[in-house]
């Protein structure tokens, strides 16, 4: 491995898929960091995208990942364990000699968090600082792909309702693609990002009613947010949609945490970073239409 010099972890998944389109068409050499070498790598591979395999468990396998790598983007999923991921990212970076680091959060991490995985992603920023790896660490609100996820898509159609347990909270819908453009840039050209933490919205503060009318609007047909208990919303999770506990304990402190707003705020840091706006919940939807057929 010696022609790539950006490390893409995630890289079949939104942001990074996203990140990679980005970083081809700015004409950089990509390795992608994925667990298994399937028809998804091998479609990365096509592109001319290199192929390293391993997960977050394995030094040796990062380490040999990020040989010849100059910035690294690390994404771990909303699972446990990210805190020994981190670290084993953080010193294979510092061995192999990385100039910089961006790391994937989220906008409720924070020493004081309730959600166990949020708090997890807090500490897992201080890893990387004290690793010495320049590290620009990402908390993005809420995505705006949330509304096109599988589960929660399939949902929307059969019942024209977002059910939701958000009360009259808002955020700025922020989505993948943009994401993948920020993170693109910056490990592009690291300089002036080291040590920085960006939030990153949508360019609207909606609330859930304002997010089923643009909904509604591109749709051509009746959306509406019809509200649910917490409760309500961890019993789906646990026995509809079976997700794992450590996802369902984060979800249920993350809607009381969008209730008192820390998922509110817009701002513009996608398009001082990248040059274009991001998405508009409309354009997103009008783009992921094929969701809701």
């Amino acid at each position: 491995m010696s022609a790539a010099e950006i490390l893409v972890s995630g890289a079949t998944g939104r942001t990074g898929g996203a990140t990679i389109d980005e970083l081809l068409k700015l004409g950089k050499r990509v390795r992608a960091y994925v667990r298994k070498d399937d028809d998804r790598a091998a479609a990365l591979r096509a592109r001319g995208v290199e192929i390293a395999i391993g997960d977050f468990t394995n030094i040796d396998d990062i380490r040999s990942a990020m040989e010849g790598i100059r910035s690294a983007y690390f994404l771990y999923p909303l699972a446990s364990g990210i805190i020994q991921g981190a670290a084993y990212f953080a010193q294979a970076a510092k061995e192999a000699g990385v100039d910089a680091i961006v790391n994937m959060s989220q906008i409720s991490a924070r020493r004081e968090s309730k959600s166990h995985l949020a708090q997890d992603h807090w500490i897992s920023e201080r890893v990387f600082d004290w690793s010495g790896v320049p590290t620009t660490h990402l908390r993005p609100t809420f995505f705006a792909d949330w509304l096109a996820y599988p589960h929660f898509a399939k949902e929307i159609r059969a019942s024209k309702k977002i059910e939701f347990p958000f009360g009259n909270g808002r955020h700025a819908p922020i989505a993948s693609d943009d994401q993948g453009r920020v993170i693109a840039h910056i490990l592009a050209k690291p300089a002036g990002h080291e040590g920085k933490i960006y939030t990153l919205h949508g360019p609207v503060e909606m609330n859930q009613n304002e997010i089923a009318a643009a909904m509604s609007e591109v749709l051509g047909e009746k959306i509406e947010y019809a509200p649910i208990s917490i409760s309500e919303f961890e019993r789906k999770m646990t026995h509809e949609y079976q997700f794992p506990a450590a996802l369902t304990q984060h979800l249920v402190e993350v809607a009381q945490d969008y209730q008192v707003g820390v998922f509110a705020g817009v701002n513009d840091v996608v398009e001082k970073i990248t040059g274009t706006p991001a998405l508009s919940v409309q354009a997103f939807v009008e783009k992921y239409r094929d969701a809701y057929a």
